[in-house]
C-alpha cells in the first residue's frame, strides 16, 4: 500500500462513524444512509488521487455528504396527497420536505452561518406571506411537529384540507427560496 492509499484508509476509518451519524440523522431509511455514506467516500477516494490536494478534509466530506442528502431528496417525486382513508400514511407521505434538509448548517463555517441567516429571513418573509390558516398549518406540522391527525381532531377542519393548505404553503415556500438557493449557489 503507497502512502497516499494509507492516508485515505485512515481518513476513512477515522471518519466513518461521525460521518455515518451526520447522515443517519438526515436520512431515515437505513440502506439509503448506507449508500450516501459509500458515495461520499467513493467521491473523497477520486478527489484524493487528484493532484490538487483536498484542505479540511473532514469538512470536505460532510459538505459532500450534505449535498449528496440535498440531491437525493430533490430527485424524489412530490408525494401524492393521500385519501382521508389512508390517514395512517398522512404524516411519513408528507415528510418529503423538511426543513433541517434545506438549511446549511452553521458548523460548516461563516458562509454556511450566512447563507442560513439568509435562508432563515427569507423563509419568515415567505411564511408571513402566506394565507393565515396556510400558514398555520405548516408551522404546526413542520416547526411544532403536529400531527395531521392531531390538528383534524383539535380543529374540526378535514385531512384533506389540512394537507391542501400544507401543499399549497410547501409550493409557496419552494418558490420564494429557490431564488436564494440559485444566488448562493446551493
Amino acid at each position: 500500500m503507497n502512502d497516499k492509499d494509507s492516508e485515505i484508509t485512515a481518513t476513512v476509518l477515522r471518519e466513518r462513524t461521525r460521518l455515518g451519524g451526520f447522515i443517519r440523522r438526515r436520512v431515515a431509511d437505513a440502506g439509503e444512509a448506507e449508500d450516501i455514506l459509500q458515495d461520499v467516500f467513493h467521491e473523497f477516494v477520486q478527489a484524493y488521487r487528484l493532484p490538487e490536494p483536498i484542505e479540511q478534509v473532514s469538512a470536505w466530506l460532510f459538505r459532500v455528504a450534505r449535498n449528496r442528502i440535498i440531491d437525493r431528496f430533490r430527485k424524489k417525486k412530490e408525494a401524492p396527497l393521500v385519501d382521508a382513508g389512508d390517514a395512517e400514511d398522512v404524516d411519513a407521505a408528507d415528510s418529503a420536505w423538511r426543513l433541517d434538509l434545506v438549511l446549511p448548517d452553521n458548523s460548516d463555517g461563516p458562509e454556511a452561518a450566512y447563507a442560513r441567516s439568509v435562508l432563515l429571513e427569507t423563509l419568515q418573509q415567505a411564511l408571513d406571506e402566506l394565507p393565515e390558516k396556510q400558514r398555520e398549518v405548516f408551522v404546526a406540522h413542520e416547526l411544532d411537529g403536529i400531527s395531521f391527525k392531531e390538528m383534524a381532531a383539535a380543529s374540526g377542519t378535514s385531512l384533506n384540507t389540512l394537507l391542501a393548505r400544507k401543499r399549497y404553503a410547501v409550493l409557496h415556500l419552494r418558490e420564494r427560496l429557490q431564488a436564494i438557493y440559485d444566488e448562493l449557489e446551493m
